[in-house]
């Protein structure tokens, strides 16, 4: 729940800004003026955009509203009703403006997922994009007249890449809400699921490619949008590349957005729930090809970590189950979709060398297993019910306290933002529908049952693509699960999703895992070079930077990692252990400094 500046040559501690409760997880900007007087950290902390000075560590109370953004305000709702808007990825800085996506809940009724920028200096709005088209924009004919009032998501809650030189920026969107049934959205619903190219500078929509039509599996474009340049026919494409969930890698021109290897429409499984209008037809790249499993059988069932019962129950279950390969949409019976709900690629799993046009990719094996039903996931227990949680929950995200080390004042923030009623929490159920709307009758839930135990290994790979020729280069594992290595298994990938990976212009790969081990990979083949052991495993993008000729990587080694005798055997809740008592925080390796100095008497 703090900021840290630390000297990034000695890891010494600069100063401290504390009391940071609910700020975004995954990142923070930074931006200077040109003269470099001025230099603030931009985040996001209970659904407001709020800054601190990087030489003091004190809010910039001269940003927004006194030192607030309130993120929930512009939205086109009351903002009252809007329970969920911060993302836990912070976005993208581009000139004086931070560009942000948003993180909307994916129940019923969810926050729309407006793209926006903001004046880095004052805070005021610039621009903002409907990602779920008002009437008169594009793409409105896409979805059923006045769904804009009431579809939620459509958001960006990966992450955003801007080409700095043509004033461009991509977005990857995610999936309108809710996510597994789309009776109240019928069309192909733009610009849900799609890679969006838009002008940093003004919002304006410059191309799209949908690459999910009308999604019915929570296939959310997640990934950074990578910019590489490519050879093709014997001619330079700058070309934007982008991993998806479902194991698919989508190359386009990033001016034109046009495809640089053919993607073909083909057919896909019709849904059989009421009011339902499954798309027919869903895009397939034809080069490279995929590089996530698409299909799960009762054959690929663990031989490790389970019993001999746990998996004849899979067995009989993968068997029996709607089963019927890529976009099997989900059903009263129960449904298997792999990849699951979180890939594949996630946010944070994707690089690129952007001279060669490489492609790296760290993908996640575990499928998702759905059941339709009336009734909503995770309904409270008594002593839960709705209304206490709509009295706490505005308490909890509206007025949680940014204070010390020169933070907002409390008083600030808390003026005018309270709910004079329960109105601050939103239940999956959602709210009714606007007078006049032809909506469904029923509205169906399932949970997300994501099984990571229940696949043969590898769970998680590291592939590289040579987007040149459009294929795969080489495929490796991507670390180790302890549990099974006990049982004599190999190259088995870690059971959780891998995040992080940086390139390198020397040719190495740099992975840090959940197993808490950093790898060093030769990108030519992906033979492993050297490996370090972290206090944790790693959740998060290294970072990469050089101090008077030294290069350093930056690791945070705080995750849980998969132990002995700990974790899923294939019945009860999913834990892993959490290295309880060991050192948690920021691992920072070089080359000594004899050997750089050894380098440049070689003159390497």
């Amino acid at each position: 729940n703090s900021l840290v500046a630390l000297d990034a040559a000695t890891g010494k501690e600069i100063w401290v800004h504390e009391n940071l409760a609910g700020i975004a997880r995954r990142g923070i900007n930074y931006w200077e003026s040109r003269d470099r007087k001025d230099r603030r950290l931009i985040f996001q902390i209970n659904n407001t955009l709020q800054e601190i000075d990087a030489r003091t560590g004190k809010s910039v109370l001269a940003f927004g509203d006194h030192g607030i953004v309130n993120l929930r305000d512009g939205l086109g709702r009351d903002p009252r009703t809007i329970y969920r808007v911060q993302s836990n990825n912070p976005g993208k800085v581009f000139e004086n403006l931070v560009i942000m996506g948003s993180v909307t809940g994916e129940g019923y009724f969810a926050s729309p997922g407006h793209l926006r920028a903001f004046d880095v200096r004052t805070g005021k709005l610039v621009w903002t994009f409907h990602t779920i088209p008002e009437p008169g924009e594009y793409g409105y004919d896409t979805w059923p007249r006045e769904t804009w009032k009431y579809i939620g998501g459509v958001n960006t809650w990966g992450e955003i890449t801007v080409d700095e030189k043509r004033g461009m920026a991509y977005f990857p969107t995610g999936s309108a809400t809710y996510d597994y049934y789309g009776a109240d959205r019928i069309g192909t619903n733009l610009f849900a699921n799609c890679l969006l190219a838009l002008d940093a500078r003004t919002g304006k929509r410059l191309w799209h490619y949908q690459f999910v039509h009308h999604d019915l599996l929570d296939y959310d474009g997640t990934a950074a949008p990578q910019l590489l340049t490519v050879t093709r026919n014997g001619k330079k494409i700058d070309a934007v590349t982008m991993a998806t969930k479902q194991g698919f890698v989508f190359t386009l021109d990033r001016v034109t957005g046009k495809a640089l290897f053919p993607i073909e429409e083909r057919p896909t499984p019709e849904s059989d729930m009421p009011g339902e209008q499954s798309w027919p037809t869903q895009p397939f790249p034809t080069a490279p090809p995929p590089f996530a499993r698409q299909k799960l059988t009762a054959d690929e069932i663990n031989p490790y970590i389970l019993t001999p019962e746990e998996r004849a129950r899979w067995k009989e279950a993968v068997s029996n189950a709607n089963n019927r390969g890529l976009f099997t949409p989900p059903s009263m019976k129960e449904t298997v979709a792999i990849p699951g709900a979180r890939g594949g690629a996630n946010w944070g799993s994707t690089s690129v060398n952007p001279m060669d046009g490489t492609l790296y990719v760290a993908s996640f094996d575990a499928p998702s297993f759905y059941k339709m039903s009336l009734e909503a996931p995770g309904a409270p227990p008594p002593a839960n019910t709705p209304e206490p949680r709509r009295q706490a929950e505005p308490v909890k995200s509206w007025a949680a306290p940014v204070v010390g080390s020169g933070g907002v004042p409390i008083g600030k923030q808390l003026e005018g933002r309270m709910p004079s009623g329960p109105t601050g929490y939103r239940a999956m159920e959602g709210s009714p529908y606007p007078d006049g709307t032809d909506a469904p009758k029923q509205r169906y839930y399932t949970n997300y049952n994501i099984i990571r135990h229940v696949t043969s290994p590898p769970w998680s790979t590291l592939t590289a693509f040579d987007l040149n020729k459009g294929i795969i280069k080489w495929q490796i594992p991507l670390g180790e699960d302890v549990r099974a290595v006990a049982e004599g298994a190999r190259n088995t990938g870690t059971m959780l999703e891998p995040k992080g990976i940086l390139v390198t212009a020397t040719g190495l790969v740099f992975h840090a895992a959940r197993d808490g081990r950093i790898r060093a990979y030769d990108a030519a083949d992906g033979t492993e070079l050297w490996s370090a052991e972290l206090p944790a495993g790693s959740a998060a993008i290294p970072a990469m930077y050089e101090i008077n000729g030294r290069a350093y990587i930056v690791v945070s080694a705080t995750a849980p990692t998969p132990q002995l005798g700990v974790g899923e055997t294939g019945v009860g809740p999913q834990s892993a252990a959490t290295n309880a008592g060991g050192v948690k925080g920021y691992v920072a390796f070089a080359l000594p400094i004899k050997a750089l100095r050894s380098q440049v008497t070689d003159g390497h």
